[in-house]
Formats: C-alpha cells, structure tokens, sequence
C-alpha cells in the first residue's frame, strides 16, 4: 500500500502517523510539502495533527488553501481514501470535504489525555479491525475540536451511519462527563457520503505501538494496510 502524508508549517504529528502507517503497511509514506501543486500515485493520503499556519486565523482555514489542497480534494472526490486526524479532521472540514466545524473546546482549555471511544461504524475502510460498538482508548490533544453542524446535518449523518467514533465512558455510554469538548451528540469522528474520507479529532497514531501504552489505534492502520493493499 502506498500512502502520502501532507505535511503543513506547523504540523507536529507528521511524523507520528509517517510511522504509524510504515510499521503497518511496510511501506514509508512519501512526505508532500504543502507548497507543492502535484501527488504521487497513491493508496490513501493523510493530512496530519498539528496546528497548521499557527491556526492564526482560524484552525485549519490557512492550510485548506494551500496549493496541495486543491490536489487533496480533487483525489478524494476522485476516490482516493483520505484520513484527517485533529488538524486534519478541521482542514478537511475547512475544504468542504466534510461537513460542519470544528469549534473551541467548551472548556475553552487545551485538552491533551487519554479518552474513550465508541466504534460506532466498523464497515468502513478504515475501521473494519475494530468491532461495531467496540470501546477504544485514543489520546486528544486539541484546543478546537467542538464539532458543530446544524440540525440537519447532524440527522443526516446518525441517519447514514456516517458517525464514526463517539465519546464515550468505559462502557460505551455517550455521556457528557466523557465528551472532551463539547462536540455535538458527542461525535469524535466522520465520514463522508462516499465513505472514502474520515476525519477525526483522537489520534490514532499515539497509540499505535506498545512502546506508547497500547495498539487501540493501531488497528486503523492496519485496517487500511488490509484493505488497500494492491
């Protein structure tokens, strides 16, 4: 499986997923400059944590205006798999890839630990070594990640299964003491209509070896290594 990672100034968890997805696909990502207009040929392309441009205007609007971008929303509408994980998940919000936005926390407080999740949709490219209802520890570490979207837009992703992920307690329950930051109807991750592009505010590739406390996320990558292997 061959993947890209975009790589942002500012961009701080690069490196993390660029070994996330090497030690499940054996195959190092290509590193792709923000700046650069072309991609290579590849299987899935991530866009990585981090705090692209600074967020000096807003998280994630500077950086879905980058010239790559263009590149990025055009393979994607074209089919190509793509994962945004935290400032990836508002960039691709920022470029209309999914819908809604990614607010302040409510707590109007940088959080940065370990949460729970609830695997709410595993028939997905990206999910599908998890089982359906499955609860799974990833860490956050975000100052934006209250996702907002009108009411409409909220019925129709419960109503597609396009909720992926759900903040939840140690039994699965979507409780308000579990929710980091506010996210409406505890939402922690998305997909869109083509089920080929997943953002999410966790990060997967914080715990995708034992050496970092456990392989929760590792079973994404993993995932996409079995699902988009040539």
């Amino acid at each position: 499986m061959k993947s890209a990672v975009i790589v942002f100034p500012g961009s701080n968890c690069d490196r993390d997923i660029q070994v996330a997805l090497a030690a499940s696909t054996d195959t190092p990502p290509t590193m792709v400059w923000h700046g650069d207009s072309e991609l290579p040929d590849v299987d899935l392309i991530a866009v990585p944590g981090g705090f692209s441009y600074g967020d000096y205007l807003r998280a994630g609007s500077m950086a879905a205006n980058s010239p790559i971008m263009r590149e990025v929303v055009a393979k994607a509408k074209a089919g190509t798999p793509v994962l945004g994980i935290c400032n990836g998940f508002q960039i691709l919000c920022e470029s209309g890839l999914l819908p809604g936005a990614l607010l302040r926390n409510a707590g109007l407080r940088f959080v940065c630990r370990d949460v729970q999740l609830k695997v709410e949709n595993a028939a997905t490219i990206f999910t599908k070594e998890y089982d359906n209802g499955a609860v799974v520890r990833i860490p956050v570490a975000h100052h934006d990640g209250n996702y907002f979207a009108d009411d409409d837009t909220l019925q129709g992703l419960e109503d597609n299964d396009r909720v992926a992920f759900r903040y939840c307690n140690t039994v699965g329950e979507p409780t308000t003491d579990a929710n980091p930051n506010g996210s409406a109807a505890n939402i922690a991750g998305i997909i869109n209509e083509a089920g080929n592009v997943l953002g999410m505010m966790p990060h997967p590739e914080r715990l995708a070896d034992a050496a970092l406390g456990g392989i929760d996320g590792k079973h994404m990558f993993d995932a996409l290594a079995k699902n988009l292997a040539a």
